[in-house]
């Protein structure tokens, strides 16, 4: 039996579940604006440069999932580790609004 015949054969691995991104809380740290022009349906806008003073306030238990995206995956990144500072516990870098929301299935809303 050849390697490609094997490795086509072989049960898939016993990986770590990867988590489920219906039970996270979906946060878009894009702007005010940038949240009106579209945003992942279901998602809340709690902008970066807002998040130090509005976070403890609209997610107060800091054991909740949460799953964080802005246009291109940095700002996104730089509310994590913010996040964790503050002592959340389960943050998620989602990266793009765009490949996030395909990933999710879920369609981009603009705001009326």
């Amino acid at each position: 039996m050849g390697w490609f015949t094997r490795t086509l054969s072989s049960p898939p691995s016993a990986a770590a579940p990867s988590p489920d991104p219906t039970a996270e809380r979906l946060i878009d740290v894009r702007s005010a604006g940038e949240y009106a022009g579209g945003h992942i349906d279901g998602a809340l806008n709690l902008p970066l440069d807002r998040l130090a003073q509005d976070a403890a306030r609209t997610v107060p238990d800091r054991a909740t999932p949460l799953l964080l995206y802005c246009q291109s995956g940095m700002r996104s990144g730089m509310a994590c580790q913010a996040l964790q500072q503050m002592g959340y516990t389960q943050v998620r870098n989602g990266g793009g609004v765009g490949g996030l929301s395909l990933q999710l299935g879920r369609p981009i809303r603009r705001t009326a």
